[in-house]
């Protein structure tokens, strides 16, 4: 059975554990529950097939159950609050928490190490600019960057990606960027780059106040369209950037690090046919 350090999911993780003592000895949902001392034979079973969520007392039951301490155990709990939360705050918070531990046992969780990178903007900052600056100390690197930043961050930042093997530090003290993407699960993933998002949405606005005209480009424009054209536009969206991301590969001579923020969201909610008889009777 792999580590429990591989899994984002807890229902994976105890279904693993449960098919593995069933393969080597006789062993039923029903002894699982009454190993973990819960009184209906099926809850476990209910709670691995996604039919219902393992309570927070049911937490440290199943946890000793399996056989967890210390480190093992802690995650295994941060990962049912991680399943368990209603809301993308929460959720995020458990993913917070996740990287505190990690960090405090010096070990890697793929998913933490997501979420760190995306919900701070300073990390693709510092990925980008780190290569630029051969030789730099991390107080220099600071000085460049326009959102207010230490030193201090800039070196942890360095060491994460480094250790992500997200950045190479070569021989000569320089950087280097890796053809690594960023992994995770398929539900940690999409949250990370939304938390991101936020974030660069924040610095697009600052950078209205901050930044030369010359230096920046905002353009907008309000129209009404269906489904239809939603996707439509959709489309040219996502040619535009794969575009835009060719030319950047393009550039030879690069002396600066730019954010393209591609945003298309709804002002109104949907107008039905009713609305518009409302409309047309007033």
């Amino acid at each position: 059975m792999k580590p429990i350090i591989e899994y984002n999911d807890y229902r994976l993780y105890m279904r693993d554990f449960y098919e593995e003592r069933k393969r080597t000895s006789y062993f039923t949902w029903r002894e699982f529950a009454s190993l973990a001392g819960f009184v209906s034979p099926t809850y476990l079973k209910l709670v691995c097939d996604g039919n219902t969520r393992l309570s927070k007392p049911g937490i440290a039951k199943v946890a000793r159950a399996m056989g967890l301490e210390g480190f093992d155990y802690t995650y295994f709990g941060l990962l049912v609050k991680f399943g368990n939360a209603k809301s993308a705050t929460e959720k995020e918070e458990a993913l917070r928490e996740l990287g505190r531990e990690a960090s405090m046992n010096k070990i890697r969780i793929l998913d933490a190490d997501a979420f760190r990178y995306y919900e701070m903007p300073t990390c693709p900052i510092v990925r980008e600019l780190a290569p630029l600056m051969p030789n730099a100390n991390p107080c220099e690197i600071a000085d460049k960057i326009r959102e207010k930043t230490s030193a201090l961050n800039v070196r942890e930042i360095l060491q994460f990606l480094v250790k992500s093997g997200l950045l190479v530090k070569t021989g000569d003290g320089t950087y280097e960027q890796t053809e690594k993407s960023i992994k995770g699960s398929k539900e940690a993933i999409p949250l990370a780059i939304r938390t991101m998002n936020k974030k660069m949405a924040a610095l697009a606005t600052r950078s209205i106040e901050k930044d030369p005209v010359e230096e920046r480009n905002f353009s907008g424009v309000t129209m009404g369209i269906d489904e239809s054209a939603y996707a439509r536009i959709v489309d040219v969206i996502n040619d535009c950037r794969k575009k835009v991301i060719d030319i950047a590969r393009e550039c030879k001579n690069i002396n600066q690090v730019y954010r393209l923020n591609l945003q298309l969201f709804p002002l109104t909610d949907k107008i039905s046919k009713r609305d518009c008889k409302k409309g047309g009777q007033q």
